[in-house]
């Protein structure tokens, strides 16, 4: 019989979606890119974006076999659209492979899987079916950002993302600013790229005066930024982000 094969959490560079590359090796390990060449089966949560990931490692360790013989799946639109805790899904089927023996590499478009993307429930398959769970080495864009941000890492929340409508938006930046001033628990959120300037003149138009609020774009890129202030500096200067680059906000006091 064979042995089990293993989940290997994957993460992936921040740089998707960005017009802009960092060099893979200045954002991974090496041990992390290694385990990923040493891998043919993947779940994913876009296939096109996982072929890219995969040449790119290729020019530093070539893959096990190439990006064409890959067996790669895709995560159901569904989950990886409304969430892995939104839906009722059970992905031990896709962990098939790995109870003939083959270790599997479970990878989101940017980050750590799992972490403010999909593959909780990949996860919680791989635990159900006694497989072993390996998380890989690599950048978290909730926990840089936390990190310089200068706010509260002792205790803190991710919470997605905030209502399109606009007086949703702020009313629920308001339960956001409440409970952190209330609690000292610094709230994290993201937004589409896009939208980013929309919700930034949100926050510094509804959050009080004296909440500090930060913002954390282009992680691990040459032009990374981040920048902390209280809503009554932030209303003296120009919003500190563009429409293109993926960015983490954080409030809190």
């Amino acid at each position: 019989m064979a042995s089990l094969g293993k989940l290997l959490l994957v993460p992936a560079p921040l740089d998707f979606g960005c017009d802009v590359q960092a060099p893979l090796s200045d954002a991974l390990p090496d041990a992390t890119l290694a385990a990923a060449a040493g891998l043919d089966h993947w779940i994913c949560e876009n296939a096109k974006s996982t072929r890219a990931y995969l040449k790119r490692v290729h020019e530093i360790h070539p893959l096990v076999k190439p990006v064409q013989e890959q067996v790669i799946t895709e995560l159901p639109r569904e989950v990886h659209k409304k969430g892995d805790h939104a839906v009722a899904y059970d992905a031990r089927p896709l962990l098939a492979p790995a109870l003939q023996g083959h270790d599997i590499g479970l990878v989101s478009e940017a980050g750590m899987p799992a972490i403010a993307d999909p593959g909780a429930s990949v996860v919680r398959a791989a635990h159900d079916m006694g497989l072993q769970v390996q998380p890989l080495v690599g950048p978290v864009s909730l926990l840089l950002a936390l990190a310089a941000s200068g706010l509260n890492g002792q205790s803190f929340a991710f919470v997605g993302y905030l209502p399109q409508d606009a007086v949703e938006r702020a009313k629920r930046i308001r339960e956001l600013e409440s409970l952190a001033l209330k609690s000292g628990q610094t709230q994290l959120f993201i937004e589409t790229p896009y939208r980013n300037l929309a919700l930034w003149t949100a926050l510094v138009q509804t959050l009080q005066p004296n909440t500090r609020l930060a913002v954390a774009s282009g992680l691990t890129l040459p032009r990374a930024l981040v920048r902390s202030d209280t809503v009554k500096g932030w209303k003296q200067k120009p919003a500190p982000l563009d429409g293109d680059t993926p960015a983490v906000f954080l409030l809190g006091r």
